[in-house]
C-alpha cells in the first residue's frame, strides 16, 4: 500500500491529512551561541511533513498477532498505519518556551508562523498532536532520553542574556549562603552535558557576596504551576524505549550509544521540556474526553560529535516510530 499523498511540494498548497493518520510535532532549537546551527533543528527541520509506515517489515512480523490491529473492548480495532510529522524551530529562550509551548498542547494547537517561506507548516490537528518529540543540543556523546522536567532550579541565563521567571510565592527560599554553591552545581551539571566551552557561555557565575544578592531567588515556574509536582515525568517509559532501541539495533552503532537520563540540565531545554509535559496534563483536565498527547525531549550532540545530522535524523524516526507502535492514542 503506498503512503498517502500529504507531503507537499514547496510550492504548492499544503493538503488535508486523513483522520486516521497520526499526528507527530518535532522542535528542534535556533542558534546556541557559538553554533549558529543547532544540531537539534538539523535533525528536525528535514523531517518536516515527512510520512512515516508504521507497519513493520515482514520479517519483523509476529505470526500470532495480526499487524497493525489490536483487541479492545471484545472488538478487533484497526491502528492507524502512518504518521505525519510537522517540525518546528524555538528560540532558546525562556520567554519563547513561556510564550509557544503552551499553545502547542492547545486543542487545536497554535504554531507560530514559520520566518521561512520555504518550510511549510501543515495545519495543526483540531485535537491536538499524538505526539509532542522536543529535541535539544547537548555536548558530544550519546543520545540522551529525557525521563523528567524540573519546575525550579533554573539559575544560567539563556541566549539573549535572560534569566527564568522569579518564583516569587514560594514561602522559604533557599539560603543565602547556599547561592553560590547551587551555582556551581548547575555549572557542573551544564559543563557535563554540554562540555565546559558551552557551560562557560550560558552560566551566571557568581563572582562576589553582591552578584549572589542579586540573583539569590528561586527561578523557574511559579503561579501558574502550583498545581504541578517539581519533578514531572514523561507518560511514555523512556527505560523501555531505550532497552528496545538497543535490541532492535544491536548492528547499528546509533541505537547503542541512546540512554535515559534524569538529568535534563535546568536550562532552557529543561524549561521547554516541564513546559510541555504540564501543559499536556492540562489539556487533559479541560478535554477529558480526548487522550493525552505524549511528550518526549532528546539531547543530541553537536554534528559529527560523534553523530552525523543522518545518523539523529534515523534515530528520531525510529523513536517516532515506537512510540506510534506502542501508544493507545484513542481520542
Amino acid at each position: 500500500m503506498p503512503a498517502p499523498s500529504l507531503s507537499p511540494s514547496f510550492h504548492d498548497p499544503i493538503p488535508e491529512i486523513p483522520d486516521d493518520v497520526l499526528r507527530v510535532l518535532v522542535t528542534g532549537f535556533g542558534p546556541f551561541f557559538r553554533y549558529r546551527e543547532n544540531a537539534s533543528w538539523l535533525a528536525a527541520k528535514p523531517l518536516n511533513n515527512v510520512i512515516l509506515d508504521l507497519e513493520p517489515p515482514p520479517d519483523r512480523m509476529i505470526e500470532d498477532v495480526l499487524p497493525g490491529f489490536e483487541c479492545s473492548g471484545g472488538y478487533v480495532k484497526k491502528r492507524p498505519r502512518w504518521v505525519h510529522i510537522t517540525s518546528l524551530q524555538l528560540p532558546l529562550t525562556y520567554q519563547a518556551v513561556l510564550d509557544i509551548a503552551p499553545g502547542l498542547q492547545a486543542r487545536p494547537p497554535i504554531l507560530p508562523p514559520s520566518n521561512d517561506p520555504m518550510h511549510l507548516l501543515t495545519p495543526p490537528p483540531e485535537t491536538g498532536y499524538n505526539f509532542v518529540f522536543h529535541l535539544g543540543l547537548a555536548g558530544r556523546g550519546p543520545l540522551r532520553m529525557e525521563r523528567l522536567g524540573h519546575r525550579i532550579g533554573y539559575r544560567m541565563k539563556d541566549t539573549t542574556g535572560m534569566h527564568a521567571p522569579i518564583v516569587d510565592y514560594m514561602p522559604d527560599p533557599p539560603p543565602l549562603e547556599q547561592s553560590q554553591t547551587e551555582v556551581l552545581e548547575n555549572a557542573a551539571r551544564l559543563a557535563a552535558l554540554m562540555g565546559p566551552r558551552l557551560a562557560e557561555s550560558a552560566m551566571d557565575v557568581v563572582h562576589s557576596p553582591l552578584d549572589a544578592v542579586t540573583d539569590s531567588p528561586t527561578r523557574g515556574f511559579g503561579k501558574g504551576y502550583e498545581m504541578f509536582a517539581d519533578d514531572v515525568f514523561a507518560a511514555i517509559d523512556v527505560e523501555k524505549l531505550v532497552h528496545d532501541l538497543k535490541e532492535d539495533g544491536l548492528d547499528c552503532p546509533t541505537m547503542q550509544n541512546i540512554y535515559s537520563s534524569m538529568d535534563a540540565g535546568h536550562y532552557v531545554n529543561d524549561f521547554l521540556y516541564y513546559c510541555s509535559l504540564c501543559e499536556a496534563k492540562r489539556a487533559v483536565m479541560k478535554h477529558d474526553r480526548q487522550g493525552m498527547t505524549r511528550v518526549l525531549f532528546m539531547h543530541c550532540p553537536p554534528a559529527d560529535q560523534p553523530f552525523t545530522t543522518q545518523e539523529v535524523i534515523e534515530a528520531v524516526k525510529k523513536i517516532i516510530c515506537w512510540v506510534c507502535r506502542s501508544e493507545d492514542f484513542t481520542r
